[in-house]
């Protein structure tokens, strides 16, 4: 019976793989909303230098201005973040800023001093290792009355399939206790089960970054690539704070995810104003949605364009494909690349970047790479520059440029802004991008594609089996 019960058992393993791959979206995800009138848009950055004696300098103001937005709030606030937390791994602490601490104690004083305030955090399981722990700082936000919300991840579709099919025929029925923990946290202090371990291989995640308050009569949002995580807090991000209508539609977009794990959101109140018009323009996207923007950008550049990307994985072959077509028809291309060099203390392979950054330089795109010590250049972001007038057009948010984050597994939120060159978030986002390409002994910002080009064939291979698979952490 052997024989008989084996195929059984890897047919039904195969089976539930192609279920969780191909099973029905969930309601709301990948969607792209009406452009709006852009509010009162200002674009944000974390970013870092090296000085001639290489001292670290730094300028952030991201979250700065997440904290100063919920100390407006009088109403409602929704926080959304992919990493909510103070692990460090294997990270050196000095000089990191406590940011878990800094959000908490914000959420925590402005709910002191707006009892009837609606806080709720949605963020993702990971923060508990899927259970197997219980950090401190979400208990304290439940006892003083803010919502947190662990998203159900049973909703996304699987993006690692061959580990997701026999997750599903039973290890995911077990649960998990943050009790009988016997093995280390990698990622901080305290010991965690194993289930956390083969919770972490389907490799789904909340990864989105947002935040929407009431502000006055109006309100206002944030979308960004930042995550509230100590060890995280010198990476370099980018974000966009904007109010009104878009605001609304951030809102109605978290209602959608703190439904699926039974919170309900009051419905947000009736838009302002009808959609489109002239004018700069912001559009709220969400998962595949994001895709399908920058794929929209690429392929309408032409002679004389041009299009700048800053990013810390870029590794879809849709978008690569276009980046090169783009490139063949005469258009400026410039990749800032992070040298997915370092994560939290341990050193990485290189891969994605570093053999898709040689595909490119073949493909006569210019790729520069991020100066980094320790931290990750953890920016996604695209400029797209007219030649001859037009509107110019910037791409950032939460989504890196592969698969998982592009293809409606991950949950992303990104924002896309339109307008002529000389508006104001505009011109902050290409002053931006050229203060990081452009570096100088006194400034180092970043370093020159032959200072690292060092893939090889194999790194390459393993890259496109990852990137296919799901078998990766990009």
């Amino acid at each position: 019976m052997w024989p008989w019960i084996l195929t059984a058992v890897l047919a039904a393993w195969v089976a539930m793989g192609f279920w969780q791959r191909l099973k029905p979206l969930a309601k709301g995800l990948g969607v792209a909303w009406p452009e709006r009138s852009a509010d009162e848009v200002r674009f944000l950055a974390d970013e870092s230098w090296f000085g001639a004696r290489g001292e670290r300098h730094l300028e952030q103001t991201i979250f700065d201005e997440m904290l100063a937005l919920i100390g407006q709030a009088r109403r409602l606030v929704v926080l959304d973040a992919f990493l909510f937390n103070d692990f460090s791994a294997g990270t050196d602490t000095a000089g990191l800023r406590p940011l878990c601490a800094d959000l908490t104690a914000a959420l925590l004083a402005q709910k002191r001093r707006y009892p009837g305030l609606q806080a709720v955090v949605i963020t993702d399981p990971f923060n508990t290792l899927y259970g197997g722990l219980a950090p401190n700082h979400f208990e304290g936000l439940r006892r003083a009355g803010v919502t947190v919300v662990f998203t159900d991840l049973n909703r996304l579709r699987a993006s690692n399939p061959l580990w997701s099919g026999l997750w599903h025929l039973g290890p995911c029925w077990l649960g998990n206790s943050v009790r009988g923990g016997w093995l280390p946290n990698a990622l901080g202090p305290g010991r965690v089960t194993l289930r956390s371990y083969l919770a972490m291989l389907n490799f789904k995640a909340n990864h989105r970054k947002t935040l929407v308050v009431d502000r006055g009569d109006g309100w206002a949002g944030l979308v960004t690539s930042a995550n509230p995580h100590d060890a995280s807090s010198l990476h370099g991000n980018v974000a966009l704070r904007f109010a009104g209508d878009a605001a609304l539609d951030l809102l109605a977009s978290e209602r959608t995810v703190a439904a699926w794990s039974g919170i309900g959101l009051s419905d947000p109140p009736p838009r302002s104003a009808p959609p489109g018009g002239e004018g700069t323009r912001l559009q709220l996207l969400t998962e595949r949605a994001i895709r399908d923007a920058l794929l929209a950008a690429i392929e309408a550049s032409g002679e004389g364009d041009r299009l700048d990307l800053e990013v810390v994985y870029l590794a879809h072959r849709r978008v690569i494909g276009a980046l090169k077509q783009a490139r063949r028809r005469g258009a400026e291309v410039r990749a800032l690349l992070d040298l997915n060099r370092d994560a939290f203390g341990l050193e990485k392979s290189g891969i994605p970047n570093r053999p898709v950054a040689r595909e490119l330089v073949e493909a006569g795109i210019a790729v520069r790479w991020c100066a980094t010590r320790g931290e990750q250049c953890h920016s996604k972001l695209l400029l797209r520059w007219p030649a001859q007038g037009g509107e110019a057009e910037l791409i950032v948010g939460s989504a890196n440029f592969t698969r998982r984050n592009l293809d409606n597994l991950n949950l992303e939120t990104s924002v896309r802004l339109l307008g002529r060159a000389e508006a104001p978030a505009l011109e902050q986002a290409a002053a931006f991008f050229e203060r990081r390409w452009s570096s100088s002994p006194e400034r180092t910002t970043s370093e020159p594609f032959a200072a690292h080009d060092d893939a090889t064939r194999l790194q390459r291979l393993r890259y496109r089996i990852m990137e296919a698979s799901g078998l990766s952490t990009f």
